[in-house]
């Protein structure tokens, strides 16, 4: 999900300049210049966007704080942070005005007097809700908190997955471990996204990639006991030319109910896939021309 970012357009200069040092820090943004197009209801496009967005960002200057469309998105934004019951605007002070009412109690990133200070309180603030690496997947029945990691046994790439499941009301937890051993030429094409920075895109890919491949294989455990159950498949992208071996281990702590546990391993890595879909921005144009040149190079 992308965050948006609510401002004036008198303030156009320092949004393309706070938007673009985001998307250096792997923050997939919304501004509405980047992401309009000629002939877009630009209504529809902005509601739309407020209500997928991870979170808004709002401007405080002595123009947006006059702003009408500026104080509808905010409104917006407000309504789901009542709603969600979690944080959703994230103010920033550009200059001295008058702040809104109901945004007078919120902390807010100062870039008055310093714009490298306040853009480290953004970057800080947004990890927390945009991380790709961990994160918590809430439901009506309970939540998934989930970590993962990336790196390298024996010259080969490997991902391990820590997830932690539980249910509403439920007196235990599922501990789940997921590790993924890539092939060479997985690796190989992994080193090749390091080389240029975008190991984080890689990942993205893979995690895609894996994801779309398990959802033919039958990962699901069945924990009868404390004892710890595992499964092992391997799959196959023939699009990346890559093959992983996914083996999924699960363990049941907390109170023993006398009844058995269905772990849906399936649905752990399609849930984390789309939410690492959500937070990954697209390339830009220099790096998916400097990423082509290299692996048309191979």
């Amino acid at each position: 999900m992308p965050v948006f970012i609510s401002y004036s357009h008198s303030d156009e200069e320092f949004v393309n300049k706070f938007a673009a040092h985001l998307v250096k820090h792997n923050t997939h943004v919304w501004v509405d210049t980047w992401n309009l197009s000629i002939g877009d209801s630009i209504l529809s496009k902005v509601q739309e966007a407020i209500e997928e967005s991870s979170a808004l960002i709002l401007v405080l200057s002595k123009q947006s704080v006059e702003s009408e469309w500026c104080k509808k998105e905010l409104n917006s934004a407000l309504m789901r942070e009542l709603d969600e019951k979690r944080v959703i605007v994230l103010p920033i002070l550009l200059e001295d005005c008058n702040i809104p009412l109901f945004l007078r109690e919120k902390m807010y990133a100062d870039f008055r007097s310093s714009f490298d200070a306040g853009l480290t309180s953004v970057v800080d603030s947004l990890a927390r809700i945009s991380n790709q690496q961990q994160s918590r997947i809430a439901s009506s029945n309970g939540h998934v908190d989930w970590s993962m990691t990336w790196g390298f046994q024996q010259g080969l790439l490997n991902a391990n997955f820590t997830i932690i499941e539980q249910s509403t009301g439920a007196p235990f937890t599922v501990l789940s471990q997921i590790s993924i051993k890539c092939n060479r030429q997985a690796t190989q094409r992994y080193r090749q996204y390091m080389s240029l920075g975008l190991d984080w895109y890689c990942q993205f890919l893979f995690t895609t990639s894996i994801a779309n491949a398990v959802c033919e294989k039958d990962l699901h455990l069945v924990l009868e006991s404390t004892e710890k159950e595992t499964i092992d498949v391997k799959v196959q992208d023939s699009k990346l030319g890559v093959e992983f071996i996914v083996q999924v281990e699960s363990s049941r702590l907390g109170e023993d109910t006398g009844k058995d546990i269905l772990v849906n391993a399936t649905r752990y890595i399609n849930d984390i896939s789309r939410y690492v879909k959500s937070v990954t921005r697209d390339l830009t144009s220099d790096e998916s021309s400097r990423l082509q040149l290299l692996l048309l190079a191979r």
